[in-house]
């Protein structure tokens, strides 16, 4: 009676199935239906929904509402669920930032309204190992003129300089300045 506990399958290693949870931020549009077509690609690929925080008393720079939605479900079920609410057209604007180990802080001056500034972060936000996780829009003049924009990105570890060169790449297409932070401190 060497061995009384039957052999363990592939993928059954851990008790609760290897389910971790996770915070998905979102900007959603005001209108009716929205909440729930947003949560049907979570429960489509197996997400299990924890909460809410449905945020409509505030607004996003574009004009949208916050929700934060935690969840649990397998690591690799994860980025199926965070791809396949950018194909729904959700724009997810942070997805499991415990994965991210640095942020940084850069200021985009220019006509951004103009520009599309919703295209601007996608194409940011577009880029493996980088997340768009706050955004303060100012536009002293109004929306025609000149304004500015301070991005928080959340970066894996060690890709901050990776980060700030797609952040310049997007600008320049884009006819935007960058205001970037000072990196390495004392070197």
């Amino acid at each position: 009676m060497a061995d009384s506990v039957p052999d363990e399958e592939p993928g059954d290693a851990e008790p609760d199935g290897g389910v971790r949870a996770y915070t998905v931020r979102l900007e959603l549009v005001d209108e009716p239906g929205e909440l729930l077509r947003t949560l049907e690609p979570i429960a489509d690929h197996g997400g299990n929904l924890l909460s809410i925080h449905h945020e409509r008393g505030n607004i996003t720079p574009r004009g949208h509402i916050p929700v934060e939605v935690d969840l649990e479900c397998p690591p690799e079920r994860f980025e199926e669920i965070v791809g396949a609410l950018r194909e729904a057209g959700i724009n997810v604007i942070q997805a499991g930032a415990d994965r991210y180990g640095e942020e940084v802080n850069v200021i985009l001056v220019g006509h951004l309204v103009e520009t599309d500034l919703s295209d601007t972060l996608s194409a940011i936000q577009g880029t493996d190992g980088l997340s768009v996780v706050d955004l303060s829009l100012a536009a002293p003049e109004g929306m025609d003129a000149v304004s500015s924009a301070r991005v928080r990105l959340a970066v894996d570890a060690g890709r901050a300089e990776s980060a700030l060169e797609t952040v310049r790449e997007v600008a320049e297409g884009k006819d935007l300045s960058v205001v970037e932070p000072l990196l390495g401190g004392g070197e």
